[in-house]
């Protein structure tokens, strides 16, 4: 296997260096969340035990809110709620659907978290696989849902039921729960981590011997590219795609799998939130508009021959010299 190329973040943090301490342990601790894994190494002085509880007890909380396939859920008593009720909505809900909304407004729908009477049509929701619906199913769909029905007011957390809307945020919601899980680990004096919930990682700060936290980006069997190594130091990676688990991915926009052929599409962001939906955008969005995108990403995209690797400007300055 050829080296791995290297991509290092554009600046690095006095505090994380202020708070570095080469004398700590490397702890690793782990569980399952939201039908995946989530994995922690962290360097600090708190017990193992403590700071897995306190993980296991922050993410039971936002599956609570946010879980489509949960019925007691805050997320699903609002798509089960009366057309024109409104609904304040917790604080960790309220932050993702406000996100959530201005993607949309800015992907124009590339990224749509009123999605889910389309994901059950296509037999991907909570009710398992089905038939694939047909061009009038797909229409109904459509007309259900739509991030453009919905009423949200952002002073008051309040979203509005317009009739028959049913979101789905797992196309972000994993992504928040990495930033979340990062913040409490931050808040029990660990400010330097690596946490991955099904594929979707943060890294804060360094590791005790002076490194950052490695993170390789997933590449499909085959590709045939170079492995790309990231120094996650106060970054999030997300990465999306068919690869694993095949054409899992909807355009909001036409109601059916994308035409295009990007088969793995990672982003490189501040949060994991917002990496996590922007990979949701560019597996469904023209590779052209993608690389457009002012941040750093690779898609992988399937050509006549094999496989083809695309960089944007961004992720190609992360580069170091020798690999561009």
């Amino acid at each position: 296997m050829p080296a791995p190329r290297i991509a290092l973040p554009p600046t690095i943090d006095p505090a994380a260096l202020a708070s570095h301490d080469p004398a700590a342990r490397v702890e690793r601790i782990g569980g399952e969340t939201m039908g995946t894994t989530w994995r922690v190494r962290y360097a600090g002085r708190v017990a193992p035990e403590a700071a897995a509880a306190a993980i296991t007890a922050r993410l039971a909380a936002l599956v609570d809110q946010m879980s489509h396939w949960e019925p007691g859920s805050a997320l699903s008593r609002f798509n089960d709620a009366p057309a024109g009720s409104w609904h304040e909505l917790p604080a960790d809900i309220a932050r993702v659907v406000g996100l959530a909304l201005a993607l949309a407004e800015r992907s124009g729908g590339a990224f749509d978290p009123a999605i889910g009477a389309l994901v059950d049509a296509w037999g991907f929701g909570p009710a398992g696989a089905r038939v694939a619906p047909g061009p009038r199913e797909i229409a109904d769909a459509l007309a259900l849902g739509g991030w453009c029905r919905l009423e949200w007011d952002a002073p008051r957390r309040r979203l509005r039921q317009p009739g028959g809307v049913r979101l789905d945020l797992s196309g972000i919601a994993k992504g928040y729960a990495v930033d979340a899980v990062a913040d409490l680990l931050g808040e029990l004096g660990l400010r330097h981590c690596l946490v991955e919930i099904g594929g979707e990682l943060v890294g804060r700060g360094w590791r005790p011997d002076g490194d950052p936290w490695w993170v390789d980006l997933e590449t499909p069997d085959g590709a045939g590219v170079s492995p790309l190594r990231v120094a996650a130091h106060q970054l999030a990676l997300a990465t999306s795609g068919s690869y694993v688990r095949g054409a899992h991915n909807l355009d909001p926009r036409t109601g059916a799998p994308p035409a295009h052929a990007a088969v793995s599409a990672s982003v490189i962001a501040p949060t994991a939130a917002l990496a996590d939906a922007l990979a949701t955008i560019a597996v469904v969005a023209a590779p052209a508009s993608v690389m457009a995108l002012d941040y750093p990403i690779r898609l992988i995209v399937r050509t006549n021959d094999g496989y083809r690797e695309l960089l944007s400007p961004r992720l190609d300055e992360m580069l170091t010299r020798a690999d561009r």
